[in-house]
């Protein structure tokens, strides 16, 4: 076989037609290319608005997202510090953006006022106060993060010579008395240290009996001490109380690297958790050396609650020793919660417990009390407290049936108790998750009726999601569905009002565009099982139209069928405008692969043909406009025990794409010899593995993928062993070792500075050099400064030029057409 191969970069230089590009030498510097107009049309159509709701619901603040920056902005210098990209001009996340056009609208009506921004600001965060009348805006300038102050009343204020620190967190919160913002912002400094005219010395390594970490910790991390001395420059903030009135601040405490920052439900006492050095060069910064201290109101420490060590030990999976998730109590004045780990944060530790929950009251000198001792491991971030009495709901995970038990404690009485428990990957059985209330002082609590507690879910079914809203009884089976959106649309619950029998939704359908309305709950109904049981109305609050209606006209439905053994499996079959039925077409399968425990839960269908479609970045969608089908959210989940599940990840791979090829075959939408196969990430592993070990496709694009997993030693995905406990394994799952078998055309697509560990550039590389070694027909395409997703108008234009221009040629069959 005649080998075609092709390393594309980027210069301003030249431009080269794909078929010149093509048989040109082994690399080749080309322009920026772009798809075809109808595509770029869609593709920069106006997006929706992001949407804020007020606490009590009577408020949406709108803010339209910035899309596609010029490559231009993420070209522009950074700092890779600590596990994050670092923007010196702002000192903020490096190609972070927000939203421009912010406005009001009134639930109540739908009436909309404006709200008076710069023209080149942009809203990155809103801060509602608890009762809903005013919000704190964190806003990107050319220069620096901003704080505006600002009310439903439509006024809208900039506090001056306030520049925010939103490196290690959130900057901008409100005090309990929700007068007062509490902030972090840029101390008084000069100018960033600047780097030795040359290096003090060599790069060095060491290591002895250390422990393990899985790779994905590992990316952005300081390197050298001016690396070291950036990141104090950049993540030192110092903390200020704000007057909202008055825009008066007031500076408390010392300068330092501040993680946390939280009053007391009281306002007396002040939670504060601070980076504390030598700087690891091994971990992020979540990672690093802390000090958590109890101040008082005036910043003064009252109390260490704990020094923790650097967490560079941490045991795969596993999590750090000591406290974990420390947060004040929701319904008490001012007392701790914690959790510490009881296996020495090991999750394949043999014991009894894995986990206590501990709590310590002020003066916060006394030992820490144990409250509750957990079987499995508890979800610290699944803690909600109950409006009334000790009542405290929290989640473990039993990590070896990937199974959530959820408990109620009622801390005050010492008592505790199974509430449910379920498969994390029912969809089916999902119960939701519960909803929330603000309290006046601006803590949140669980929402409740009484006794009972308002959950809202996907509504995961056989024909689609239907999400809904319960009132699920606290310590029982007991559950009242309120609200379920009809199956002719998508309708989830966003936000409730002052009144707990009125509601937002977000409703839409493949037709109809994403809007909001107002439900008022009625009477009760007879319904059928798992039906609401209350009548309703709704009323309009905003009326967006459509900015694509061109793309109304495709065709979607949820498609099942069987994989050879059985396993019952589902794809999203798209179809294009004009489709005569009976028309075999050139057909795109999209997938990810997935980790399931059982059969029964891996076949069932995820996502909602109800959903209004809108194409973005790059996308595989966009081939609908090209007359392909399109399978999308295509099944191919990975089944067994979760230790051991990757030892038949390519048969299992293998008869998931023979089941959906067929299916869609004898479906009559898909001609068997014209069919393609596209994935990024795992799913960019999984076309390699498809193209190598199957001739189901006639071409493939693998995107930012991972395809020689011995260079990810320690784990990759789910699967825990190490490659010295599983070296067949972690071979047989590289493509790159069987590059000699993919006889089929593929595109290679990366970003030239992906910061994923698992699928650093150099995996697209050595992969591209084993198809071409081999005589394969293969072309890399690096996409500078684009991290793991792709980002600049430049990249995703030109990626879907790629896409476009890749499969018309190997899959449809047709001459592409020359670039300019």
């Amino acid at each position: 076989m005649l080998s075609r191969i092709t390393v594309v970069t980027f210069a301003a230089v030249m431009s080269v037609p794909f078929a010149a590009a093509e048989t040109s030498g082994p690399e080749t510097a080309i322009g920026w290319q772009s798809p075809p107009a109808d595509v770029l049309d869609v593709l920069h159509a106006p997006q929706l608005p992001w949407v804020w709701t007020s606490p009590t619901g009577e408020h949406l603040f709108l803010a339209d997202p910035a899309a596609y920056p010029p490559l231009a902005e993420l070209a522009a210098p950074m700092h890779k510090l600590a596990g994050v990209r670092v923007n010196p001009a702002v000192n903020d996340i490096h190609g972070q953006r927000g939203g421009a056009s912010p406005r009001l609208v009134r639930v109540e009506g739908g009436a909309e006022s404006l709200l008076a921004l710069p023209a080149d600001a942009e809203v990155l965060d809103v801060a509602w106060t608890a009762d809903g009348r005013r919000f704190a805006l964190a806003v990107r300038h050319r220069d620096h993060i901003g704080l505006w102050i600002g009310s439903v009343k439509g006024d809208l204020t900039e506090v001056v010579g306030v520049a925010l620190n939103p490196l290690l967190g959130g900057a901008v919160s409100w005090l309990p008395d929700q007068k007062r913002l509490l902030i972090r912002r840029i101390p008084q400094r000069g100018p960033a240290p600047e780097p030795p005219a040359i290096p003090a010395g060599p790069k060095i390594l060491e290591g002895a009996r250390a422990a393990a970490r899985s790779t994905y910790e590992a990316r952005n991390l300081l390197q050298t001490a001016h690396d070291d001395a950036l990141f104090e420059y950049y993540a030192t903030s110092e903390l200020a109380i704000v007057d909202a009135a008055t825009g008066k601040a007031e500076v408390f405490g010392d300068a330092a690297l501040y993680t946390t920052i939280e009053f007391s439900p009281d306002g007396e006492y002040i939670l504060v958790e601070r980076l504390v050095g030598p700087w690891s060069h091994e971990v992020a910064w979540w990672r690093f050396a802390s000090v958590l201290e109890v101040w008082n109101a005036k910043g003064k420490p009252v109390a260490r609650i704990a020094s923790l060590p650097l967490a560079d030990a941490v045991p795969i999976h596993g999590v750090p020793v000591g406290p974990r998730g420390v947060d004040w109590r929701a319904t008490a004045a001012h007392t701790l919660f914690w959790v510490e780990a009881l296996d020495g944060g090991n999750p394949v530790a043999e014991v009894p417990h894995r986990d206590r929950l501990m709590r310590l009251d002020a003066p916060f000198t006394a030992e820490p009390e144990e409250i509750f001792r957990a079987e499995h491991r508890i979800l610290t971030g699944t803690f909600a407290w109950g409006a009334e009495d000790g009542t405290l709901m929290l989640t473990q995970w039993e990590r070896m049936r990937r199974w959530r038990y959820v408990w109620l404690l009622d801390v005050d009485a010492g008592t505790s108790r199974l509430w449910f428990d379920r498969d994390e990957d029912d969809r089916y059985g999902d119960p939701g998750y519960p909803m929330f209330r603000q309290l006046p002082n601006g803590r949140w609590v669980l929402r409740q009726s009484g006794s009972a507690v308002y959950f809202r879910g996907s509504g995961a079914t056989e024909r689609g999601d239907r999400p809904f809203l319960d009132l699920r009884r606290l310590g029982t089976s007991e559950v009242e569905r309120l609200f379920r959106c009809d199956a002719d649309r998508y309708e989830n619950v966003v936000a409730f009002t002052a009144d707990d029998h009125r509601f937002v939704i977000r409703s839409e359908s493949a037709a109809d565009v994403p809007n909001y309305y107002l439900i008022t709950l009625g009477e009760k109904i007879d319904a059928s099982a798992g039906e609401a049981t209350r009548a309703f109305t709704r009323d309009p609050i905003t009326r967006f139209t459509d900015p694509t209606p061109q793309l109304r006209a495709i065709e979607k439905r949820i498609v099942q069928y069987e994989r050879a053994d059985g396993v019952p499996l589902s794809f999203h079959l798209h179809l294009p405008a004009g489709y005569e039925a009976g028309t075999a077409l050139p057909t795109v399968l999209y997938a990810y692969p997935l980790e399931y425990s059982g059969a029964a839960t891996a076949g069932q269908v995820a996502g909602s043909t109800q959903r209004f479609s809108r194409f973005y970045g790059a996308s595989h969608l966009f081939f609908l406009l090209r007359g392909y089908a399109v399978l999308d959210q295509t099944a191919m989940p990975m089944i067994g025990d979760p230790e051991r599940v990757y030892d038949t990840f390519v048969p299992q791979l293998v008869a998931d794409a023979e089941a959906a090829v067929a299916k869609a075959v004898e479906l009559g939408v898909a001609d068997p010899e014209r069919i393609g196969v596209i994935g990024h990430s795992h799913g960019g592993l999984m076309v390699a593995n498809l193209l190598a070990h199957t001739d189901l496709f006639r071409a493939g694009i693998a995107r930012s993928g991972s395809y020689n997993k011995t260079n990810q030693p320690f784990g990759y995905q789910a699967e825990r062993r190490s490659l010295f406990e599983a070296r067949d394994v972690y071979i047989q799952v590289s493509p790159t070792f069987f590059a000699d078998q993919i006889n089929e055309p593929i595109l290679i697509i990366h970003g030239d500075d992906d910061s994923n560990p698992g699928t650093l550039k150099y995996q697209s590389e050595v992969f591209f050099e084993a198809v071409r070694g081999a005589g394969g027909t293969a072309r890399l395409v690096l996409l500078p400064h684009e991290d793991h997703g792709y980002r600049a108008r430049e990249s995703v234009e030109h990626v879907l030029w790629e896409q476009l221009q890749w499969f018309d040629r190997y899959v449809k069959g047709v001459a592409v057409e020359d670039g300019p």
